[in-house]
């Protein structure tokens, strides 16, 4: 194909001289491929060439220098002046001067990807919990001293000029968190890759705690966003219901045409991802709907029916309006299946059409792009890339399964056959009939293979079918996954091993072992050490003799040598108690509630959900109340101050997570006005968990809770954060809790419960047991005083004590009680040897280095995608 350039224009009537012209640019979805940019570049008239490259922008280089992008951008970009230039404008200005250096490095990068022609990998995920960008994008730039000079001298310091970002509101929970790590790291090891997600409007939402309960209110964080760039001229037509129609072909070949549906447009918008210590800035690529036939109905509105004029907007606009919409109803059920479709279906026709731009046959697809789907949400995407290559393409059904397999990678994220995504048959013939058929197809074609190769057994054909046989059928979308995919992986040694025993069992008896790995996760170092806790990286660096660990965190070790050296540990507990001072101002200005930095901070952060036991943790803090309600006033002298701290969200439909919330609002409004006890408890929670909280809470902590039943949880990454940051871990041996102990020692960590292994016969008992097991006498004693109304109308909390106490206590919180409050004590001792705790903490760290998402990034390019770096020059 020829470069889209038009004809060269006629020459100009005689004695008339024109300015040399160079050919008209036609905008492409997907820019040029390799080929055309050449023929474009070759074109263009050298005189052209030479005035362009003369005046192309220019990445800042000095303080002066940033200091004049910031107050251009104040004085032209925002219309500010001296005088009316408040924080939120210089950090706009800051941001949007960073922001320019930014594109000029992704701007190379995708060029100098395009050139080489290299593999790309897309990372498709329904969350991206990537933060604040103006800090991060500084420190991975190597400019944060720069701007703070910088904007000292204009007035402003730079922490406050960074608190003015709102999060990105892409996500909740450590799937998206750790699609952000991905992102940082292959951007940092220059392996092309690009993100998908969506670009929601009003995030999941923003958690307000009014009188004790959550309540969810839009988080309005577009409001303001220099990052993201609107492509405008990027869109993709996704559709939806419709009808399939089928034609017979001159070549007697059956060709289905899906058609007669609902349109609905995707927007691109970019935003960039620099790596760290490097020229390379990836991309995120978020789509947002509108309606396909216009924002306004000029007609209805002239009539008079004014709500009906926007009604195709607001429906259109619904899809990205919010994560996860409440599936409890059927009409969430469809809106959140329509969400998928629409941000895979868009991420599909970008990716083809630009592996279209390299003039590649279609059997070097595979070689070309390797689409990695985290968690079960993106699985439509094997779907549609077969549609498009059977319905559009007209490859053959063979070669092009074939394609789709040697494509796809897929990631799990729970061993809990409950949260894997099924969606009822009907739903999809009626929302995407086109893929039904397809679906139906696959699992055909996948069934007789099997049959083939395990003849007679019709158990297993049942068990390992695509769509279950129930009322109405359903289709299992993680077996969906796993037939299109060509590598399946857990994300932690213990999770990858329970996968293949369990829930994907007879997958691994059908594919072989060889398909089913581990590789697991783990945290940038950059976001969760040097932006979050800048002393303690400091003290690192002095210590190793450069901040060389920041990109090989291997290179911690070397603080081994240094766990006997007193003034070393005094400086890293003082920076430990420093951090706890500011998390304590910030507790006291958002929360009212006082507490006392030389207490032990207890912290667990994370989503609300009964497997990761928030309601053990708060039931351990009423027996700990009660324990020193008990004490005479001389015995509380000896008792070490303890702060619970709590934060995270429950889903919207999820009410016995959000009745875990209200209980611990509950007993901190009784615990922290309880005059008695004083400073010896308090109850903190949280509202509205972000990564920026985050980034505060997590240095701040001696002891972090990671307390899942056993079995349940994949992996975690926040277990990896807080240690990262030289606080010690309370955990059951469950997900990466398992690693990380093997990793820094037994004697660095505090684990209790049940193992895995015996959590089947433990409910088993709870259920059909005779006898069955005996309650607790402690945690009886915590129901008790709860339905005794010490912490407000009991009737709220019945149905949590009920699910416990009769209702076969699934999570086994009353199995591991006495288990974790053993634990407790264990590390009440500890805290108060600080010599000893030092040097555990200081250990801890030295042997984190194996938990760098840089190392699973490296992992996954050469175990599953197999992409090689690509350098951009400086």
């Amino acid at each position: 194909m020829s470069a889209p350039i038009s004809q060269t224009p006629p020459a100009p009537a005689a004695g008339i001289t024109e300015p040399i012209q160079r050919p008209k640019h036609r905008r492409t979805a997907t820019g040029y491929g390799s080929r055309e940019i050449k023929a474009v570049e070759a074109s263009i008239p050298k005189p052209l060439r030479e005035t362009w490259l003369k005046l192309a922008a220019s990445e800042f280089k000095n303080k002066e220098e940033f200091q004049k992008e910031v107050v251009r951008h104040v004085e032209t970009t925002l219309a500010r002046s001296i005088f009316n230039c408040d924080e939120l404008a210089a950090y706009s200005g800051a941001a949007l001067a960073v922001r320019d250096r930014l594109i000029i490095a992704w701007n190379k990068t995708q060029q100098q990807h395009t050139f080489v022609d290299s593999k790309r990998v897309y990372y498709l995920s329904l969350e991206f919990l990537m933060g604040r960008t103006l800090d991060n994008a500084m420190l991975n730039v190597g400019i944060k001293q720069t701007a703070r000079d910088g904007l000292s001298e204009l007035g402003f310091r730079v922490e406050d000029v960074i608190e003015q970002e709102h999060d990105a509101a892409l996500g909740n929970g450590g799937l998206g968190r750790l699609a952000a790590c991905f992102l940082d790291s292959l951007a940092t090891l220059n392996y092309p890759g690009w993100g998908y997600g969506l670009r929601y409007r009003y995030g999941i939402f923003k958690q307000e705690i009014i009188d004790g309960h959550q309540v969810e209110v839009p988080d309005y964080w577009l409001d303001f966003n220099p990052w993201e760039f609107p492509r405008q001229d990027i869109v993709v037509d996704v559709m939806f219901y419709g009808y399939v129609r089928r034609q017979i072909e001159e070549d007697g070949t059956t060709r289905n045409i899906w058609e007669g549906g609902e349109v609905v447009q995707a927007v691109a918008y970019d935003y960039p991802v620099p790596g760290y210590d490097t020229e390379n800035t990836n991309n995120l690529r978020l789509w947002a709907s509108r309606p396909a036939s216009g924002e306004f109905d000029f007609q209805k509105f002239n009539a008079g029916d004014y709500e009906s004029a926007v009604r195709e907007q607001q429906k259109a606009e619904t899809i990205s309006a919010v994560l996860y919409p409440n599936d409890n109803i059927s009409s969430g059920k469809e809106l959140r299946l329509k969400q998928q479709f629409f941000w895979v279906s868009a991420s599909l026709h970008d990716i083809v059409r630009r592996f279209k731009k390299s003039h590649r046959p279609w059997d070097q697809f595979p070689d070309q792009v390797a689409i990695q789907l985290n968690d079960t949400h993106p699985t439509l995407a094997i779907v549609e890339l077969q549609r498009i290559l059977v319905d559009v393409e007209h490859l053959p059904w063979d070669k092009a399964w074939g394609i789709v397999t040697r494509t796809f990678g897929y990631t799990n994220h729970t061993v809990l056959p409950e949260a894997l995504e099924r969606w009822p048959v009907p739903l999809i013939q009626h929302l995407l009939p086109r893929h039904m058929q397809i679906i139906y197809d696959i699992n055909l074609f996948f069934l007789q293979w099997v049959e083939k190769k395990f003849p007679g057994d019709r158990d297993l054909l049942a068990r390992v079918s695509v769509i279950e046989e129930s009322q109405p059928q359903v289709v299992r979308m993680a077996y969906l996954a796993i037939i299109g995919s060509h590598k399946v992986n857990g994300v932690a040694e213990l999770h990858s091993d329970l996968i293949k025993a369990t829930i994907f069992k007879d997958f691994v008896t059908v594919f072989g072992p060889d398909k089913f790995i581990n590789v697991t996760n783990g945290v940038t170092p950059r976001r969760w050490l040097h932006q979050a806790n800048p002393k303690l990286s400091d003290l690192i660096s002095e210590k190793l003799g450069s901040d060389a660990f920041l990109k090989d965190l291997k290179l911690l070790s070397g603080l081994e040598q240094f766990v006997d050296d007193r003034q070393f540990k005094k400086d890293w507990m003082d920076i430990k108690y420093a951090n706890k001072i500011r998390l304590a101002k910030y507790i006291k200005e958002t929360t009212g509630i006082a507490v006392n930095p030389s207490s032990l901070f207890d912290i667990q952060v994370k989503r609300i959900h009964e497997y990761k036991r928030q309601q053990m943790n708060i039931f351990g803090v009423i027996k700990r109340y009660l324990t020193l309600k008990a004490m005479k006033p001389e015995e509380r002298k000896k008792v070490v101050p303890r702060v619970s701290i709590f934060g995270g969200k429950a889903a919207p439909g999820y009410w016995m997570a959000k009745t875990i919330i209200r209980l611990i609002t509950a007993v901190g409004e009784v615990v922290n006005a309880d005059k008695d006890i004083g400073d010896l408890l308090k109850v903190v929670f949280i509202e509205d968990y972000n990564v920026s909280k985050a980034e505060l809470i997590i240095p701040a902590s001696d002891i972090s809770e990671h307390i899942s039943t056993a079995g349940t949880e994949a992996s975690g990454t926040s277990n990896m954060k807080f240690v990262l940051n030289g606080g010690l871990i309370i955990g059951t041996v469950d997900g990466a809790n398992v690693e990380i102990v093997e990793q820094i020692g037994d004697e660095n960590a505090f684990t209790f419960g049940h193992l895995a292994d015996s959590v089947p016969e433990l409910r088993h008992q709870h259920h059909f047991g005779s006898p069955k097991p005996t309650m607790d006498p402690k945690l009886q004693a915590v129901f008790d005083e709860i339905q005794k109304g010490t912490f407000g109308t009991p009737e709220l909390f019945e149905p949590l004590i009920h699910s416990i106490s009769e209702g076969g206590d699934y999570y086994l919180v009353s199995d591991d009680f006495q288990s974790y409050i053993d634990a407790q004590e264990l590390v009440d001792e500890l805290f108060v040897d600080k010599d000893a705790w030092a040097e555990r903490s200081i250990l801890a760290v030295a042997r984190m280095g194996f938990f760098s998402s840089d190392r699973t990034i490296v992992e996954y390019a050469e175990q599953i995608w197999n992409i090689e770096p690509v350098v951009v020059a400086r």
